[in-house]
C-alpha cells in the first residue's frame, strides 16, 4: 500500500497482480449477485401476481358495473313502456314495485309496495306494460297482495279480437299458461289468435291484452275443446306494475 501510495511505477505491478486475482474476485461475488438476482426475479413474481390480482378484480367490478347499467337500462324502458300504458289508460293509475313473489306451492301471488295509505283496494286490476297481471285480493297499510291471472283460482272474461268469441281465461296448473273454460268444439278458435277483457263480470276494465292462443286441441272423447294461451303480462320479469282505479258500472 505504501509502495503504491508512493512509487508511480508500482501501478504497473499492481494491474499484473490483479489479473490472476480476477477469477478469485468473481467466485467471492457469485453468491451475492446470485441472491440479489433471484430476489430481483421473485419480487417480480410478486409483482406481478399482485398486478394480475387487482386487473382481475378490476375486471370483476368492469363486469358488475356493466351488468348494472344494462339492468338500469332494461328497467328505464320497462318504465317508459309503463308510462305509455298509462298515457293510454283514461282512469287514475298508480305505478307500484313488486317487493315479494308468493312462495305457496300452486299460489300465483306478488306482493306490492302500496297499501291502503295510497287507497288501494280489494279486486284493483293490476297490469303492466303489456298485459293483465291480476287483482289485488288483500291490502294492508304499506304492502298489498295480488293473485295473478295464470293462477288456478283466477278468472277473467275474456273476448276474441277476431271473432268476439267470449270466454272465461283461467291459469292452467300443468302448463303455468291460461286455459279457456268450457269452450265447445264447434267454437272457431285457431292459434294465434289475441284475447281481450271483455269487460264483462265488471273484474277488469274492457279491452286490455290477456294472451294470445298456443294451443287448440279438439278431443271428441272430451266434453270440451283444450285451449291454451300465452298471457300476455310477464309474470317472471316485470318488476312495476300498473294499479288502475276501475269504475265499475252498477
Amino acid at each position: 500500500m505504501i509502495l503504491d501510495k508512493h512509487v508511480t511505477d508500482f501501478a504497473k505491478v499492481r494491474a499484473a497482480l490483479s489479473l490472476p486475482l480476477a477469477p478469485l474476485q468473481f467466485v467471492v461475488s457469485w453468491p451475492t449477485q446470485f441472491i440479489d438476482k433471484v430476489n430481483s426475479i421473485v419480487t417480480s413474481h410478486d409483482t406481478l401476481l399482485q398486478e394480475n390480482l387487482r386487473l382481475k378484480a378490476d375486471q370483476l367490478l368492469l363486469k358488475a358495473q356493466l351488468q348494472r347499467l344494462l339492468a338500469v337500462e332494461s328497467e328505464n324502458d320497462h318504465l317508459k313502456a309503463l308510462f305509455q300504458s298509462s298515457k293510454q289508460i283514461k282512469s287514475k293509475v298508480l305505478i307500484a314495485q313488486i317487493v315479494a313473489v308468493d312462495t305457496e306451492p300452486f299460489a300465483n301471488q306478488i306482493v306490492l309496495d302500496k297499501g291502503s295509505q295510497d287507497n288501494l283496494y280489494v279486486g284493483q286490476p293490476v297490469l303492466d306494460a303489456n298485459g293483465v297481471m291480476g287483482q289485488v285480493t288483500q291490502v294492508g297499510p304499506l304492502t298489498s297482495h295480488v293473485l295473478l291471472i295464470n293462477d288456478t283460482h283466477s278468472g277473467v272474461p275474456v273476448q276474441s279480437v277476431r271473432n268476439g268469441v267470449r270466454a272465461i281465461a283461467a291459469g292452467d296448473g300443468y302448463s303455468g299458461k291460461l286455459k279457456l273454460l268450457y269452450i265447445p268444439h264447434t267454437t272457431d278458435i285457431k292459434i294465434g289468435d289475441v284475447f281481450l277483457t271483455s269487460g264483462l263480470g265488471q273484474l277488469y276494465p274492457e279491452g286490455y291484452p290477456v294472451g294470445r292462443v298456443v294451443s287448440v286441441q279438439k278431443d271428441l272423447r272430451q266434453p270440451f275443446a283444450s285451449v291454451l294461451l300465452q298471457a300476455s303480462a310477464h309474470f317472471d320479469s316485470s318488476r312495476e306494475v300498473l294499479l288502475i282505479w276501475h269504475e265499475r258500472k252498477s
